[in-house]
């Protein structure tokens, strides 16, 4: 019984944790122009960490191809 509400627990905290985290580029693209801003990125603290990294054209914004390498 224990392992069951061990095993429930963590589903719990998986699915919990992906609600939260904003892992696409459609999801990220609030304003839905083809690209992430820094604001939009900011809500990813990966992201953010990587972002200027990502932003090989050094535009201040992630187009799908530089996400795509995240």
């Amino acid at each position: 019984m224990k392992s069951i509400n061990k095993t429930l627990a963590l589903i719990a905290l998986a699915s919990s944790s992906a609600a939260f985290a904003a892992t696409d580029f459609d999801t990220l693209d609030v304003d839905g122009n083809g690209a992430i801003s820094q604001a939009e990125a900011s809500v990813d603290a990966k992201l953010m960490s990587i972002f200027s990294e990502l932003d090989t054209d050094e535009n201040g914004e992630l187009s799908k191809e530089e996400f795509s390498q995240a």
